[in-house]
């Protein structure tokens, strides 16, 4: 967080995207994801990527390292440099930032070609689309969802 920006946390909201949004939800923290997907781990290579002041880029990672999405760990090259690696529960972001990126093609782009494309790696195929479906197989969108309160009896 900025200095002097005051946020108010989310932590004890009832709500899972309230929640994750307070572990994830500023844009920095997400291309960090993003870049350690892609297999950057050390934070020169973060700043490069992303242009990120040193201060702030410091701040992303450590709160990221709190939050249980990276471990700080010793470089695998043996030098005295550590490495950002992404943990289980940062891994498990991944979905979500191709439904970003899919998002993003689709809204953003107003007839521009996007540079890349997301394949398979042992196909060399592009990845389709992600999809909602039901327990019995059926595609579900918004409409055809709806939210119980678990607590009411």
């Amino acid at each position: 967080m900025e200095v002097g920006v005051r946020r108010t946390s989310l932590d004890t909201v009832p709500c899972p995207v309230a929640r994750s949004l307070d572990v994830i939800g500023d844009w920095w923290s997400l291309l960090i994801v993003r870049d350690a997907l892609l297999g950057r781990t050390r934070f020169g290579e973060f700043q490069k990527s992303l242009g990120l002041s040193r201060n702030i880029l410091t701040q992303r990672l450590r709160a990221l390292v709190v939050d249980g999405i990276l471990d700080q760990v010793p470089a695998s090259d043996g030098s005295a440099y550590q490495e950002y690696v992404l943990t289980p529960k940062g891994r498990d972001l991944f979905q979500v930032l191709v439904a970003l990126r899919q998002w993003g093609i689709k809204h953003c782009f107003d007839g521009e070609t996007c540079d890349s494309v997301l394949v398979d790696r042992a196909e060399g195929l592009p990845v389709k689309p992600l999809e909602l479906h039901a327990a019995d197989g059926r595609l579900l969108d918004a409409a055809d969802t709806m939210l119980l309160d678990q607590t009411a009896a």
